[in-house]
């Protein structure tokens, strides 16, 4: 009979969330030239844990983004369990926007990961479609949100507004959020 896996320890998971939080960070501001010991003393570890999860920069690169990226969308069912549709819907926009920011700040980096054959935005799209079609489903459930547009639609208009965000200010980004849910609820019953 085959052993049963271990669970990883509590601290063990702690210091790979630390781990990742850190370097998608370090990697945002500083690029691809931090060295590793410096993202797991800032980390409040030793280097031998950051192999031990992470055994090449590229390895860490590609989980660094893989759990930003996760966080995003995991925020999109907490945020319709504690507010209507539409509201959810704008926030996690904004949540989308900040993840956007700090990967652009990591796409030297993400560019070493795919020039070492692994891609990292193999489960993006799902991922994203999957976190933008709750909350329309929700929306269209309680009439705050239109019925005919898609999660394509607002992947590809939210590219948009990631896109210009980058040499745009936070200002600008905010109204660029309100045109877009002025876009997502006309012609919804709850407008």
């Amino acid at each position: 009979m085959p052993a049963t896996p271990r669970r990883p320890r509590s601290d063990a998971l702690r210091n790979r969330e630390r781990l990742l939080e850190v370097a998608a960070q370090v990697f945002a501001e500083q690029g691809l030239d931090t060295a590793p010991a410096a993202i797991a003393k800032q980390a409040g570890v030793g280097v031998g844990t950051l192999y031990r999860h992470f055994p090449t920069r590229e390895a860490l690169i590609d989980a660094a983004y893989r759990h930003q990226l996760t966080r995003v969308c995991e925020k999109a069912p907490r945020l319709l369990a504690d507010h209507p549709a539409a509201d959810a819907t704008r926030t996690w926009m904004e949540h989308f926007l900040d993840y956007v920011t700090a990967k652009s700040g990591m796409s030297a980096a993400l560019d070493a990961v795919i020039a070492s054959g692994v891609d990292p935005y193999a489960d993006s799209r799902a991922l994203l479609t999957d976190a933008v079609a709750a909350l329309l489903d929700a929306g269209a459930r309680d009439g705050s949100l239109r019925t005919d547009i898609t999660s394509d639609d607002v992947l590809l208009l939210m590219g948009g507004v990631a896109h210009a965000v980058r040499h745009s200010t936070s200002a600008q980004a905010r109204r660029l959020v309100d045109l877009l849910m002025d876009a997502l609820t006309k012609g919804s019953t709850a407008s």
